[in-house]
């Protein structure tokens, strides 16, 4: 058979279609649809499909259609931005699943016994951790719609991610819905029963870790003035907006006044004049400013945090963790055509050396450690761990996302807030 009609072949099959939807149903568990508990079940459609293929590999390709449509539907938001690469992106991270189809399938087919299910509770979702883990790596888009992070406005459930991190979060829900699959399909009563009691357990986990983690008790306190004047594409008029709307902060008593991601367009250390600017705007509040520049710099196109005084720059970190296609094209050579039907890089930016705190100087003479992260290194757990063991107390994340108004984007880096190790 020629490629062209196993294609058309395996368009042909519904199943597969079902595959892609059911893929796309548990996003709606994260901002900004924000229908948490859907993520309790919202895995079963997709888990059910796989289990009833007719083969192993046949249960894989389901899978990787699930995988396909998930990927579609947490990252859609992309499309303006890289254009076909959307699709590029998910055919490929959707192969990730595969793992989680051939073990339902293996385990869950008819009949299902007791310890096949028992089985399925640890391996389905370790399955689904192992596609988790493998989209964290920066390559491939870093640790975004992790469906533990689907739980971020639920104290109780998050007790788990004080024991586990996200990770932890994210194996309890995979196990709950194959729970409820065992429920449905199991043929005895025991192991019905099995199936129950597991999702009961997965469900309950969270609130009982959180019953028993001590309450954790603030140690200090600091003012932090957020200063975003919203979409202004002259760069010039933006920072004038965001001067202005510093100006006479002094009364508020601010620990530290942080600008958004971008606020900058123009390398400091170059522009004199508007360090100079920045120096008396920051005398005349009576505090530091923590700014963002995104500019070209003798080594190349970077972001920058920088943090100045009425003295000058204090201190500086360049971003290190850049978006793919965002901030840079991987595989330029090949993949540099995207650039021209996209809003995709039309160059790589800088990243920097890694993660760095910086101390500021608050008001009252105080020293304040601050780790500072621009947008995208949010989703990165590993960087805000790395700034509080170098002595952190504020973790300052700088970002800007006018580019993804009216979308799930905007709400969506709240979630990250559960990613704790």
């Amino acid at each position: 058979m020629s490629l062209w009609r196993r294609l058309r072949a395996g368009l042909g099959k519904p199943a597969r279609w079902g595959a892609l939807v059911s893929g796309a149903l548990p996003v709606l568990a994260f901002p900004a649809p924000n229908i948490e508990f859907l993520a309790w079940f919202g895995l079963v459609p997709g888990l059910l499909l796989m289990r009833a293929a007719p083969s192993a590999r046949e249960a894989a390709v389901r899978a990787w259609w699930f995988g396909a449509g998930f990927i579609m539907a947490a990252h859609y938001w992309l499309a303006p931005n890289i254009g076909p690469a959307l699709l590029l992106v998910a055919v490929v991270l959707g192969a990730c699943w595969i793992g989680v189809g051939i073990s339902i399938w293996m385990l869950l087919r008819a009949p299902v016994t007791p310890g096949r299910a028992l089985a399925a509770l640890v391996v389905v979702p370790s399955f689904w951790l192992l596609v988790e883990w493998i989209r964290s790596w920066q390559a491939l888009g870093g640790p975004w719609a992790l469906l533990g992070a689907s739980q971020w406005q639920h104290p109780a459930i998050l007790g788990l991610a004080a024991v586990g991190g996200v990770w932890l979060v994210s194996f309890a829900i995979v196990a709950a819905n194959t729970g409820i699959v065992i429920l449905i399909t199991a043929p005895g009563v025991m192991t019905r029963a099995l199936g129950a009691a597991a999702t009961a357990i997965a469900v309950a986990a969270g609130p009982a870790a959180f019953a028993l983690t001590p309450a954790v008790h603030p140690t200090g306190y600091v003012t932090l003035a957020l200063v975003q004047p919203g979409i202004e594409n002259n760069s010039r008029l933006r920072d004038n907006a965001s001067q202005r709307l510093s100006a006479g902060l002094r009364s508020r008593h601010p620990g530290l006044i942080v600008w958004g991601e971008s606020s900058i367009a123009y390398d400091l250390r170059r522009d004199h004049s508007l360090l100079t600017q920045l120096e008396r705007l920051s005398a005349t509040d009576g505090t530091q400013i923590l700014v963002n520049q995104d500019s070209f710099t003798p080594k190349g196109k970077s972001k920058v945090a920088v943090l100045i005084s009425p003295r000058g720059i204090v201190a500086t970190y360049t971003k290190t963790r850049l978006v793919p296609f965002g901030e840079y094209v991987p595989f330029r050579q090949q993949l540099g055509w995207l650039t021209k039907i996209s809003k995709a890089a039309p160059t790589n930016m800088i990243p920097g050396d890694g993660a760095r705190v910086m101390t500021a100087t608050t008001p009252g003479g105080r020293p304040l450690k601050i780790g500072v992260l621009i947008c995208f290194e949010a989703a990165f757990p590993d960087m805000s761990r790395a700034d509080t063991l170098h002595g952190a107390q504020v973790i300052v994340y700088q970002t800007s996302d006018s580019t993804f108004q009216q979308t799930w984007a905007l709400p969506r880096p709240a979630g990250r807030s559960c990613r704790r190790h």
